[in-house]
């Protein structure tokens, strides 16, 4: 639930209904899914990605999500030089990046 100053959205739902109903649905910016499924089958059968591709997005996010795990661990904010996988102002973070690892777990 969120609650705002002019009023309240649970779900997908504005409350007081009045709200949603003067609200109303969105424009439509994209084609609408035919099925998780079929949509999966149609992008195998035409070589063409699915609306829902989220391979394009999931590195990105895992860094950014991953990152902000160091960030809490250190307990500090930190700056993040991507192309280095460093943090120029926090070596000791490095270590999070790629930690060492014992003998035989090598990868």
């Amino acid at each position: 639930m969120h609650v705002g100053d002019k009023g309240i959205m649970l779900r997908d739902r504005l409350i007081p209904d009045k709200k949603w109903t003067a609200f109303g649905r969105p424009p439509q910016k994209l084609a609408r899914s035919p099925g998780h499924w079929k949509e999966w089958f149609d992008a195998c059968q035409r070589s063409e990605s699915a609306g829902s591709n989220f391979a394009d997005h999931a590195a990105h996010l895992a860094e950014v999500v991953l990152l902000g795990n160091i960030a809490i661990r250190m307990n500090q904010k930190l700056e993040w030089d991507a192309a280095n996988m460093k943090f120029p102002n926090c070596p000791e973070a490095d270590k999070f990046v790629s930690p060492l690892y014992r003998d035989g777990f090598a990868l």
